[in-house]
């Protein structure tokens, strides 16, 4: 049985929540601002279910998610349904009509002989630094978008 391990991070985007909810809910552009994320699949028979692909220092990971919990512009949960044990949870709180402060939590499940390298003191930190680093490039593809937002207030169609 191996260890679980949590991270999370937060940050503040200059944008309402209803277009930071937006940006999000589209899984499959998740690689424009998650550097170790290769890539994202929804499956076409249940829109809940993701395939992912993480590559990162070498090593690369496969596995399956599926959305547990969606509460549209408030939250949303997941967790692996086989390949690497993750779970986690994206929280999205409004600070007024144009901030909004976001909260990304990830665990995952290593052996228990790896779980000692994963301390904050040791690999751990890089793990949040780039879960961090990732969501601040989350805030800034939101802000910059936000910046070409059409005048009557609609959101910008895929890129």
């Amino acid at each position: 049985m191996g260890r679980w391990l949590e991270h999370s991070v937060t940050t503040e985007i200059q944008a309402p929540v209803e277009q930071v909810w937006a940006v999000w809910s589209d899984l499959e552009a998740m690689p424009r601002w998650m550097r170790w994320i290769e890539s994202v699949v929804t499956l076409p028979n249940d829109p809940d279910l993701t395939d992912w692909t993480l590559a990162a220092q070498g090593f690369r990971f496969h596995w399956k998610a599926r959305i547990t919990q969606r509460v549209e512009a408030q939250q949303l949960h997941w967790e692996s349904v086989g390949g690497l044990p993750t779970k986690g949870a994206v929280r999205f709180y409004p600070q007024d009509s144009q901030r909004t402060a976001v909260r990304l939590s990830v665990s995952y499940e290593l052996p228990a002989a790896l779980a000692p390298l994963m301390e904050p003191t040791i690999l751990g930190g890089i793990v949040t630094k780039e879960l961090q680093a990732n969501l601040d490039r989350f805030r800034d593809l939101v802000e910059s978008d936000a910046g070409a937002a059409p005048a009557a207030g609609g959101l910008p169609g895929p890129a």
